[in-house]
């Protein structure tokens, strides 16, 4: 006996928002500025972004930091009993994708191979194998902090990609992460939003096709635009989370 009960009808949802998101646009687009209004929202801020605003934010500058960090976050979790904090933000993925070169260097002396390796960027590894062992550093990291929180979220930079359709090339926007880590980050993400202003609005679009990285498996995501944030003439903004993260009672 296997002990396995097979559904014989479809099994209703058990969630309609996205525990891994991530938002990705330009410098200055509003990411940050939005994410510091959601509501029970720890921002671990790599590049110093939060300072200028009103936001929980914990600055961390290493891979050490990081793990003091979760540290912190995992007593207090012990402590109270549940999740501490309903979201954590790490902003942004560029900064820790060059913050674990140092992680991936101590995976990859971990090994057999590489237990002798002198160097300080796996990257110059011969054949790009060094890839695979900054690939799994960040990935060791973003899995570390979502098993902390209800709902992580991802920030990050755009990087403009060439990619071929019907012979011809065409110009498209990524996460700016290297090599493959990029689209296997994305692949794993529930929802992969870009952000950009429209005059006094702050939009996440989740309009996938075409080869692009966005998209949504929620419902109320999925396909759509957005406004997660307006402008105020005071010079505050009103942010809208609860388009994005619905009430689940």
């Amino acid at each position: 006996m296997s002990g396995f009960i097979l559904p014989t009808q479809p099994v209703p949802a058990v969630s309609m928002n996205p525990k891994f998101l991530i938002v990705y646009g330009r410098p200055k687009a509003g990411k940050t500025s939005a994410l510091a209004q959601l509501s029970n929202n720890l921002i671990i801020d790599l590049e110093g972004g939060s300072q200028f605003i009103d936001a929980m934010a914990v600055q961390a500058r290493s891979v050490s930091d990081l793990g003091n960090i979760a540290q912190a976050i995992r007593n207090k979790n012990t402590e109270t009993g549940h999740n501490f904090y309903k979201h954590i933000t790490i902003d942004n993925a560029t900064r820790l994708e060059e913050m674990c070169l140092s992680y991936a260097k101590q995976l990859y002396m971990q090994t057999p191979m590489g237990k002798n390796y002198k160097g300080d960027d796996v990257r110059t590894l011969p054949n790009g194998s060094g890839y695979m062992y900054l690939r799994q550093a960040v990935r060791k990291v973003l899995d570390m902090f979502k098993s902390l929180c209800d709902e992580f979220i991802l920030v990050g930079h755009v990087k403009d990609v060439q990619i071929e359709q019907n012979g011809e090339e065409l110009n498209q926007m990524a996460l700016d992460l290297v090599g493959k880590l990029g689209s296997i980050v994305c692949g794993e993400a529930d929802a992969v939003g870009y952000v950009y202003r429209k005059g006094n609005e702050t939009h996440i679009s989740f309009k996938g096709g075409d080869g692009t990285i966005k998209e949504a498996r929620a419902p109320h995501l999925r396909g759509n635009d957005i406004i997660i944030a307006t402008g105020n003439e005071d010079g505050t903004i009103t942010t809208y989370w609860d388009r994005i993260y619905k009430s689940e009672k």
